[in-house]
Formats: structure tokens, sequence, C-alpha cells
């Protein structure tokens, strides 16, 4: 299954002054979901998907409808899309799914992270290794397609 899902609890501090959960924790709550998702994927002794260091070096996030705080989890499906040497693309969507037949999901947020791979002893970024390659392929979907980018290229 290359979408793995970890529904995510809201926090009552995560809403603004607006109603509905921050910008920013939105962040929060894609990082909590690639941590539980790596580890739930790693070894029996507690291990994640890959061995050492794992640092974010770029996110990028595009609302798409407002979250208000419940105490429901919500849904957030995440994937791998690109691979570097030492580095790997994860895109994430945060969202409901439909509540009847026929019907769409809900998605609230659509997020990318590129995650590098780190020698912390080094203090250098490292290659991925052909064992980490083979986990994370088994986790590879279709990227979405930014609504930005959409608007931008017409």
């Amino acid at each position: 299954m290359p979408r793995h899902r970890v529904l995510t609890p809201l926090r009552w501090s995560d809403m603004d002054a607006y109603g509905h959960v921050n910008n920013v924790q939105f962040l929060r709550l894609v990082e909590d979901a690639r941590v539980v998702a790596f580890a739930a994927a790693g070894s029996d002794e507690g291990g994640s998907v890959v061995s050492t260091g794992l640092l974010v070096a770029r996110s990028e996030i595009e609302y798409v409808e407002p979250l208000v705080y419940r105490t429901a989890p919500v849904a957030i499906d995440l994937w791998v899309t690109a691979f570097a040497g030492a580095s790997f693309d994860l895109q994430y969507e945060v969202r409901d799914d439909p509540t009847e037949e026929g019907g769409k999901p809900v998605i609230y947020a659509r997020a990318e992270s590129t995650l590098v791979l780190y020698d912390l002893e080094n203090h250098r970024p490292r290659r991925m290794t052909p064992e980490e390659r083979t986990t994370l392929e088994a986790w590879v979907d279709e990227p979405f397609v930014w609504r930005s980018r959409k608007a931008r290229s017409r």
C-alpha cells in the first residue's frame, strides 16, 4: 500500500482567533503523522524507515478547506513521490473520507516535505542505503498537482 494513513488527534490549542486550525499547526500535524508512520514501518526494536538522522529541508503547504477543532482525529495520508541520492519527497493530504456513498473526500490541506538523510556523527547529508530505498519504494505513489501551480499555468 503506497499511501499510509495516520489518524492524528487535534488539540484545542491548534485553533486560532478565526475558529479553525491555525496554518502553522498543519506543519505539526504532518510531522506527527510522519513520525508515527515511519516508526510503525520500522523494525520491531523501535527503528524507523531510515537507520539514522532525517532532516526536513523544505516544506510546502496548500490550504484547501478550513479545519475546525473536533475530538475525532483527522486522517493524514502520506506517500513518497521522488528520490535523490540523499533525499526524498514526501507528500501528505490532511483529509476526511466521504460520509455518504458517492460523496467526495474533504481535503483540508496538501503538503510536501523534502527529507534529507543525515549523518549525525559527521554532520552532513548521507546517501540512502539500498535497504532504505527498497523500503521507501514501497511507499511511492503519484504526486498531486498543486492548485496554485495549475492556476499559474493557464
